[in-house]
């Protein structure tokens, strides 16, 4: 049977999308809403296929008035429902002697409320954040104005963890300044030329007084030749500043965090030459379960610790916005008991 121009004009549209005559029968579908739904969907009631409440009523609507009417379909699959957005509209066929048709369209949601999810779990975790710091502070300046006003020892006690409370604000709100910044910079390539070896040398020499101060020994090992990439020097001092920082914190006092830095002539993943910086340590380790997770915002494998260390729950995140900018990859490696290593590959 040769195809019709309501048939190809259907084919070329991307959403799926059927057609139902005035005697409510299904008498074309494009190949996504065939796929979407069934592929003998044509021929059929549509309300043996389409079997949602709203979604019916939508369209008896429109064939009885001739307007517009939207719905809400809730596609079931077996790991989740797929929210989509319906809109039934009646087109007249004109010249052709034929009664109208509704044109029943299907937009898929899901993206956009997974979005919508995410900034709202964002939001409820920023709160969550500053609220516990907040009710700290307030606390103490309500007691230091009431039963400890007259008490030097209890007032200085008091003003020491209110400046620690403080002091974590502050770097979550610097923390997420700068995830907004690398987050809106993540599709620009950084323009510059950035020497590897400098940066690593300068970076530990900046941590050591952390290092010295917890016990830990810093070690770098890489090739004797210069080493330059593209890149943005200050972001990716700000990642490997949080590397060695975490393994600093993590690894234990009387341990070592070890950089290396090795050269590829052709990563597979990456398709170029690429320079590979690993940045272990040799602590507790982490447990496998939290290896996938570790990058999102405000994920911690050990919540307790992490806050006790002044972790914000960002700075992973935002070396992962950083290193995709660079058009690079970001892997960790961990066992209980065997440490942690973080590799960072970019391209040169």
């Amino acid at each position: 049977m040769p195809e019709t121009a309501l048939d190809l004009l259907l084919r070329a549209t991307p959403l799926p999308t059927a057609i139902i005559n005035e005697t409510e029968w299904i008498v074309a579908a494009n190949p996504e809403a065939l796929k979407m739904f069934s592929p003998e969907m044509v021929g059929r009631h549509f309300a043996t296929v389409l079997r949602q409440p709203q979604v019916i009523a939508a369209i008896e609507a429109t064939l009885a008035d001739h307007g517009e009417h939207l719905a809400r379909h809730k596609l079931g699959s077996a790991t989740q429902d797929a929210p989509l957005d319906v809109t039934c509209r009646y087109i007249e066929m004109t010249g052709s002697g034929q009664p109208g048709v509704a044109v029943v369209s299907f937009q898929d949601r899901a993206d956009m409320e997974q979005a919508g999810q995410m900034r709202r779990d964002f939001v409820a975790n920023v709160s969550h954040e500053l609220r516990t710091p907040l009710t700290a502070l307030i606390g103490f300046i309500e007691t230091l104005r009431g039963p400890a006003r007259d008490d030097a020892e209890a007032r200085d006690r008091f003003l020491t963890i209110m400046e620690q409370e403080a002091g974590r604000m502050n770097r979550l709100v610097g923390d997420l300044l700068s995830l907004s910044r690398v987050e809106a910079e993540e599709r620009v390539r950084p323009t510059g030329r950035v020497e590897l070896l400098p940066l690593l040398s300068s970076t530990l020499s900046s941590l050591r007084p952390l290092a010295d101060a917890n016990g830990v020994s810093l070690a770098v090992d890489g090739p004797a030749d210069p080493v330059v990439i593209p890149g943005d020097e200050d972001q990716l001092r700000q990642v490997f500043t949080n590397l060695i920082e975490n393994g600093i914190k993590y690894g234990g006092a009387g341990k070592e965090v070890v950089l290396s830095v090795e050269l590829c002539e052709r990563d597979a993943a990456l398709r170029a030459p690429t320079a590979k910086v690993e940045v272990r340590d040799k602590g507790p380790g982490i447990d496998p379960i939290h290896l996938p997770r570790l990058t999102e915002r405000f994920y911690r494998g050990d919540n307790h610790r992490s806050r006790q260390l002044g972790g914000t729950g960002l700075g992973l995140a935002i070396a992962k916005h950083i290193v995709n900018r660079h058009r690079g990859r970001m892997k960790v490696a961990s066992e209980p008991g065997q440490g942690a290593t973080f590799t960072v590959i970019l391209p040169r």
